[in-house]
């Protein structure tokens, strides 16, 4: 499974902001410290400020901060926020796109168990356990 630049973004910018609590920070800031595309970061930002995850302040003196405690972040449940296909294969999501396969598939139950147990591991940690 290889996870989107989105999710991978959303993990970086809430482990930079972790670290530094106490700053706030712009879009602009956080692309150029992180070494991502300002574009895309824009898009995670918005999503992220959606959540409890992070808080986006208005004004001249606004910025972004994180929202809640690391401790209080599961790595799980960004992940679920964060990746909008998590079928890794197409019949996960549409059984008609598989023309070879009948009856119930023992492929697609290994892959979905698979898929399941790698998100359970995300969820055993939180962003305090990796700072």
């Amino acid at each position: 499974m290889q996870l989107s630049k989105f999710t991978d973004y959303t993990f970086r910018v809430l482990i930079y902001m972790a670290i530094h609590q106490e700053e706030l920070y712009t879009v602009e800031q956080l692309a150029t410290i992180l070494e991502v595309s300002e574009h895309h970061l824009k898009k995670v930002i918005h999503k992220l400020a959606k959540t409890d995850y992070l808080i986006s302040i208005k004004g001249r003196a606004g910025g972004l901060k994180l929202g809640l405690p690391p401790k209080q972040i599961n790595l799980g449940e960004v992940l679920r926020i964060t990746e909008d296909n998590l079928c890794i294969v197409e019949c996960i999501k549409n059984d008609m796109n598989c023309h070879f396969m009948t009856g119930e598939c023992k492929l697609k139950g290994i892959i979905q168990e698979s898929l399941n147990q790698f998100i359970e591991v995300f969820s055993q940690y939180t962003l305090q356990d990796i700072l």
